[in-house]
């Protein structure tokens, strides 16, 4: 994958995905940018956080609306509002954890492949907003594609946050 395409994606456009529990909007991948990046922006319910994994990939978040506690490697849980902006470099443990009812982020992953996780675990969102919670998790799925993508889980998902304003 070496040729990229140039792109322009408006507000409404993107491959809105329901992934496990979130909307992932894809804005740019990994064939339009010829591996170099990709981007997706992520809308999160009020405690929603991936177990500690680390992937090849460079992660970026910067975070649009909300708030999140993130955990990068060895740096202490830091809280995240609006405009700020975190780095995971690729092989390093992190994960985060919605503390507001809502989360907006947009993530970026260099070189492309963290949106292929996404696509490969989504399916097609229904409608806009959050996607709906619970349902059946296919966990050897998610066992396969993780191991196919190199994703690695260092642990479990950070404990339960408190309830918003309580």
């Amino acid at each position: 994958m070496d040729a990229s395409t140039p792109a322009v994606v408006g507000p409404d456009q993107g491959e809105r995905l329901w992934f496990l529990g979130t909307t992932a909007t894809i804005l740019i991948d990994g064939a339009r940018t010829g591996g170099r990046y990709g981007a997706f922006h992520g809308l999160l319910p009020f405690d929603a956080a991936p177990p500690l994994h680390s992937h090849p990939q460079d992660e970026s978040f910067y975070l649009l609306a909300g708030e999140v506690s993130m955990w990068i490697g060895d740096l202490p849980e830091r809280r995240l509002g609006p405009g700020a902006m975190a780095f995971a470099p690729g092989g390093t443990p992190h994960t985060f954890r919605v503390e507001t009812e809502t989360a907006e982020m947009l993530v970026l992953s260099t070189p492309a492949g963290i949106e292929e996780y996404v696509r490969a675990l989504g399916e097609p969102a229904q409608r806009p907003g959050l996607a709906p919670q619970g349902g059946p998790r296919d966990l050897e799925r998610i066992a396969a594609v993780e191991q196919e993508l190199q994703f690695v889980r260092h642990g479990p998902r950070p404990p339960a946050a408190a309830a918003p304003g309580g």
